[in-house]
């Protein structure tokens, strides 16, 4: 991985014991599209920062903060700012896809034996 990671900071990911944590599934999965489609060359990490910093700020900003805290929520909203600026997926397209995945049935995917 070349992404460069903050350790400390607003932008650095929730860790135990020095390792990356990650509560659920998916947000692994965010984390590694994030750090592969930079390896890819596909944006610089410096700008995937700024838009995740820019979504953290927002959310503390915020007068109401009607969602809870979720570091990866942030993740993956700045990865689609970043995507969606640049044309490479339309927040569109990614909601579409979204609401697609979200009617599959819960074990869609898991192989019968």
């Amino acid at each position: 991985m070349t992404a460069p990671l903050d350790l400390d900071g607003i932008a650095a990911p929730p860790r135990a014991n020095g390792e990356l944590l990650f509560a659920e599934p998916w947000q692994s999965r965010a984390f590694g599209m994030a750090v592969t489609l930079h390896d890819a060359g596909v944006f610089t990490w410096n700008r995937f920062q700024a838009a995740l910093i820019a979504r953290i700020g927002a959310w503390e900003n915020a007068a109401e903060q009607d969602q809870p805290w979720s570091y990866y929520d942030h993740w993956l909203a700045a990865l689609e700012d970043v995507l969606d600026e640049q044309g490479s997926v339309s927040r569109d397209e990614v909601a579409t896809r979204a609401h697609a995945l979200a009617r599959l049935p819960v074990d869609h995917g898991r192989r019968q034996h």
